[in-house]
């Protein structure tokens, strides 16, 4: 028998090899290895490259989800929000939002998707075969120290607070 889901899905996403794209996975390889040293009980980790229809399956059985990507259009170095379920009309099911997935999951389950957030990650160049810039290097940081401030605050209430807030400067 399988484990049961953890209550806490973090799931990332992006091409390691497009630069900054990179960022999604690079900040679960960060993940893997905290998680590997015991500190991050009740998460579980996941990847890929982009979003599938299939992944609304791994929202089953979750308290909350954290999708992060990169993107180019918020402020650095990141930016956290709250995600409503929202349908996508489209000829595929090649590349989706996590809003669609969301979707998709209310349409499988017959029931509300779990209060699920994104990170977005301020990148800059997405160049096939280019490393993460240094900047986008620095964002990886704050999303990461983020995250882990994110996973140790008292229940849903601090997540949905956090993204009241928004823009995240990584300032203190």
């Amino acid at each position: 028998m399988a484990n049961p889901p953890a209550p806490v899905l973090v799931f990332t996403w992006g091409n390691p090899s497009r630069g900054d794209d990179a960022l999604g996975p690079a900040l679960y390889e960060r993940l893997q290895e905290i998680q590997s040293a015991g500190r991050l009980p009740g998460v579980d980790l996941l990847t890929d490259f982009q979003l599938q229809i299939e992944h609304a399956l791994d929202l089953r059985e979750r308290d909350r989800v954290l999708f992060v990507d990169a993107s180019v259009g918020v402020a650095a170095p990141l930016r956290f929000s709250l995600l409503q379920a929202e349908p996508e009309v489209s000829f595929t099911t090649h590349a989706m939002s996590p809003g669609a997935i969301l979707s998709v999951f209310a349409q499988v389950e017959q029931q509300p998707p779990p209060p699920s957030f994104l990170l977005s990650i301020r990148g800059y160049e997405f160049g096939l075969g280019q490393p993460l810039s240094v900047e986008a290097n620095r964002h990886l940081d704050a999303a990461c120290g983020f995250i882990l401030s994110l996973l140790a605050a008292d229940g849903i209430r601090s997540w949905h607070a956090a993204a009241t807030e928004g823009d995240y400067s990584g300032q203190s």
